[in-house]
């Protein structure tokens, strides 16, 4: 089995984002990263109505097309996503699978009328990917508001958190993976 996460650009994404997102995933969980080939937007997922797309559409598109024989698969995209009972979501997970999907789109200071700021961004993002990695391996969330594993619903939640897991999720997530 390789130990490695897979990462998927889904539609337009920076190479320089994903490059940044490898090193971040490497460094802070010791977990090697691979750039899968890209996927297309996914229009099949976009709903007119809310002008957002579908996270758990792609996600079950994600699963199909997973490789097999790797810790995960984890799709990034700059588009707006959302699930059916949220105005909006920040990234999706399978809970115990290996895929997950994130969105840079509501990271991005300028949405928040913030000046352009890529460090923040980076973190933002980080932040997302740790937290979605998380899930994937059957981490829930964690009542440590600084933890990675703490529930995000505002960017506020986000900018709090450590970069981190708590001591308890991060010894939880070494068992998951010494048992994968």
């Amino acid at each position: 089995m390789s130990k490695c996460v897979f990462i998927c650009p889904i539609g337009i994404i920076a190479s320089d984002i994903i490059d940044r997102l490898m090193a971040c995933v490497e460094e802070r969980c010791g977990i090697n990263c691979e750039i899968y080939p890209p996927m297309e937007t996914p229009r099949y997922a976009y709903d007119d109505r809310r002008f957002q797309y579908d996270s758990k559409m792609i996600l079950k598109q994600m699963i199909k097309q997973c490789p097999p024989h790797n810790l995960g698969f984890m799709g990034v995209t700059a588009l707006d996503l959302f699930v059916p009972i949220l105005k909006y979501v920040y990234g999706l997970s399978q809970l115990d699978g290996r895929c997950s999907l994130i969105s840079t789109y509501r990271l991005d200071p300028a949405l928040y009328g913030e000046p352009p700021d890529s460090d923040l961004l980076m973190s933002r993002i980080g932040k997302t990917a740790i937290h979605e990695l998380g899930h994937s391996f059957g981490l829930t969330h964690c009542r440590n508001p600084r933890c990675i594993m703490f529930a995000s619903t505002k960017i506020e939640h986000t900018d709090f958190k450590q970069p981190t897991l708590c001591s308890t999720c991060l010894e939880v997530l070494k068992w998951k993976i010494k048992m994968m």
